[in-house]
């Protein structure tokens, strides 16, 4: 989607639940489009360049609405903050390298047979964008666990 798409989509979902369009709402929503991925953290400091007055709270309390709004979601990466991009992105798994710290990005579509099997067996509906998996990236395999350079 658009930066001008999502902030009329962000005008009119707020609207319509009695919220305004902020500033820092525009902005942190403008971060995350434009960053695609990236920390609460990342955002503010993107957010600050414009605004200096937007602190990490606002971030956060922002972040938390346009998710509820459907224009945002996460990941989590590990143990550290999670990681934002605009729900408009076509859904995909994050791969991250435990030698490197490389994040690389690959189709939803990869985890199918994971994913029916798990309804199958379990039951289960696996929320794959909410997936990481770990592991080691072709160049660190390629220099038997050394981080690659």
């Amino acid at each position: 989607m658009s930066s001008s798409g999502a902030q009329a989509d962000l005008t009119r979902q707020l609207r319509a639940k009695g919220y305004r369009l902020t500033p820092a709402r525009q902005l942190v929503l403008s971060a995350v489009t434009g960053l695609e991925h990236a920390t609460p953290d990342a955002i503010c400091a993107e957010v600050q360049r414009t605004a200096s007055s937007v602190n990490l709270s606002t971030v956060y309390r922002t972040l938390e609405l346009l998710e509820e709004l459907g224009l945002v979601t996460h990941t989590h990466l590990g143990h550290g903050a999670p990681i934002y991009h605009a729900a408009a992105e076509k859904q995909h798994l994050h791969l991250v390298c435990r030698v490197c710290g490389e994040v690389e990005e690959t189709s939803a579509s990869v985890a199918d047979p994971l994913v029916a099997r798990l309804k199958q067996e379990r039951g289960f509906e696996t929320d794959v964008a909410h997936f990481a998996i770990f592991g080691r990236c072709a160049r660190c395999a390629a220099t038997d666990g050394e981080p690659a350079r």
